[in-house]
């Protein structure tokens, strides 16, 4: 299966996958907050990320880097392979988990201890996507 927008309604659709709940529920706000972004879908374990992927079709991947079950390599072969377009924004709380994140395959790294429009931020640059309605193809790949 090869990875095609699922924007129909002109949503960027992201994926958040983290442990925490209330992580969770604070990243939809925030990204909700974003006209033109939703959440599609949500996962709190490594094994349930591909899952979503497969039944939603996400643009985006905000993925926790201490999410239990990880082994983020593998996960992003898997993913890409089922989603070959999707854009993944690996978030922790440790800055120094940046280059791990980056070399296992994340397309960006934000800190969860940066501005939360960080994040939105960084979505926005790789993604090409405006707060507008989107421009372009929508994913950076």
């Amino acid at each position: 299966m090869t990875h095609q927008s699922c924007r129909e309604d002109g949503a960027l659709r992201i994926l958040v996958a983290d442990s925490r709940p209330d992580v969770r529920s604070a990243l939809k706000l925030l990204v909700e907050q974003d006209a033109g972004m939703v959440v599609s879908s949500e996962a709190r374990r490594g094994g349930d990320v591909l899952d979503q992927v497969k039944a939603t079709c996400p643009d985006v991947i905000i993925l926790d880097c201490d999410l239990p079950g990880l082994q983020a390599g593998d996960l992003l072969r898997a993913v890409r392979t089922v989603c070959p377009r999707v854009w993944v924004v690996a978030i922790c709380a440790r800055s120094e988990a940046r280059q791990a994140a980056l070399s296992a395959g994340a397309d960006a790294f934000v800190s969860k201890a940066e501005p939360p429009q960080s994040l939105l931020s960084t979505i926005r640059q790789g993604t090409g996507w405006r707060a507008s309605g989107g421009s372009g193809n929508g994913t950076g790949r």
